[in-house]
Parts: structure tokens; sequence; C-alpha cells
């Protein structure tokens, strides 16, 4: 069975979608409504824009949803999913991948996610820091241990987990977990604490527009941040999406439970190949490869 895959924040890099924009009509159309929809035109900063103008809120996901989408566009006939899955904000373009949810109504819930998301970073400093090398019971023990708060945020790969909370709760913890033996504990350059508690007023927010939106039967399941395990109703999926923003992405056993379910051709649909190189650390038995080889 193939699983295709969509990547997060942080995939993003100058001149993203650019060679899609030139050589394929339907992608040039879709740039262009994106440029419409958003009021701004993102394309100019995604082809020509400086790594730190791919850094602002407004910018940076919409980028990676659009680059994700219409690459997936492009795929034509070589795009027949199985399954999907998108880490973070890429559940959302995987979404649109799969049927569930219309290209403008995913971007415009995108942006309202990153403007969201950008007011409570700037409500409360908050971090996040990337752990390597403990297992996932240590990190989860460490971060209950500490008084303010800071929780796993993202399992990525078995021996790899990303936590999230105050610039406090970060730096204890960060002293605790480097006792403790790991490999490497370093806080990662973000605006704020993702997939926390610290995250509840972009929650509240999101949730008002996600619940105007219309979800549809997605053509194959969607194997959700929240749970890890695979979706088709359209009522869960919306729920599951709204308690994504505070919720830790459960990518590692998202990954295995793919698997089990027969999964074993990954195919990562957008910017980037970070997703590959963690689904080969979470189990080397299966195919991963770029959507660029199918374009």
């Amino acid at each position: 069975m193939k699983a295709f895959v969509f990547p997060g924040q942080g995939a993003q890099f100058s001149g993203m979608g650019k060679d899609l924009y030139e050589s394929n009509d339907k992608c040039r159309e879709m740039f262009d409504n994106g440029n419409k929809i958003l009021d701004f035109d993102i394309t100019e900063i995604m082809f020509n824009g400086s790594g730190d103008d791919l850094k602002q809120t407004k910018v940076t996901q919409p980028a990676i949803f659009l680059h994700s989408t219409i690459m997936a566009t492009a795929m034509g006939d070589s795009f027949e999913p199985d399954m999907v899955a998108g880490h973070s904000l890429g559940e959302f373009s995987a979404l649109v991948a799969n049927k569930a949810l219309s290209f403008e109504d995913g971007l415009l819930l995108v942006s309202k996610r990153a403007y969201a998301m950008q007011k409570a970073c700037e409500a409360r400093p908050s971090t996040m820091a990337a752990i390597i090398g403990l297992e996932d019971s240590v990190v989860e023990e460490v971060c209950a241990s500490v008084k303010e708060t800071v929780i796993p945020a993202n399992y990525n790969s078995p021996g790899q987990v990303v936590i999230s909370g105050s610039v406090e709760g970060i730096d204890r913890a960060i002293k605790i977990l480097t006792e403790k033996g790991a490999r490497r504990a370093v806080k990662l350059a973000v605006g704020g604490a993702f997939h926390s508690s610290l995250m509840e007023p972009a929650r509240i927010e999101l949730e008002e527009a996600i619940n105007k939106t219309i979800f549809s039967e997605p053509v194959c399941p969607v194997y959700q941040n929240v749970t890890g395990e695979a979706v088709k109703d359209p009522g869960k999926i919306k729920s599951n999406l709204v308690a994504q923003l505070t919720s830790p992405v459960k990518w590692t056993q998202t990954i295995r439970n793919m698997i089990a379910d027969g999964a074993v051709e990954f195919t990562e649909v957008g910017p980037g190949n970070v997703l590959q190189g963690l689904i080969k650390k979470t189990d080397r038995s299966v195919k991963v490869d770029s959507a660029n080889s199918l374009i």
C-alpha cells in the first residue's frame, strides 16, 4: 500500500515551488489563486525571498501548504494514496490531498492558524527544544517533574523528541535531560511553544474557523497527529485538527500504525526531505522517496 506524507514548518526554502509554477499551467493557476486568497504576493516571497522573509509566520505555513498541495496536483495519476498523514501543519496539506478539504478552505485555515499561533507566541515568551538519544519515557518523566510548563510536543522518531513550554521550563528540562544522558538537548529557533497548553488561545480561535468550514469524507484515511490512528469521519477529523494545536504530534506512532496497516511505500510531498529521514529512523524496511521523482 502507498502512503503519502506532508511536511510541516521548517521545511521551507528560498525558490520553493518556482519550478512547478514555470512548468505546469495548473500549478501556476493554483499559485496565482493562492495570492488572491491570501491577499498578498506570497509566490514572490517563495520564489525570490530570503530565508528570513520565509520565516515570517504569515508566510511560512501558507508557503509550505501551497508547495505541498500543488506538488500533489502536479503528480497527476502518480498521486494515488491508500493513506495520508502530515506532520503538524502538514496535516492540512494531507486533508486537501485526500479531498476532505478544498484547496481554498485549507489555505484560509492555514493562514488563520499561522496568525493565531503568532499571537499566542507574542502573548507569552516560550520555546521548544530537541532531545536526542533518550527513551520517550525518560523525556516524559522529566517533563512531568518540572514545575513550569513543559511537555513532549513532537514524537518524531525513536530517540528524537521535541519538548515545548515556557522558557524557564525548557531550560530546566534541558539541564535534567542532559544529566540523564541525552546525546543532544538544544533549543530550537522557533517563535513559541507549539503543541502545548500555551497555544490554547490559538486553539480557541482556530476552532471557531474549523467549525465554520465544510469537511467531506476523504478518499482515503488520514492518520492524524493527535492519535496517530486512521480517521475518515469528517467530524472526528475536525475535532482532532482543533486538538492538534495543544497536543503532541505523535509522528513515530503514526508511521508505525501506517506500516502495521499495510504501508510499504512512503512518498514525501512538499519541500525538503525531513520526513523521509524520520521514517527511515523508525523502520528501515519500507521504501521511502520524494514526490520530485514522480513528477
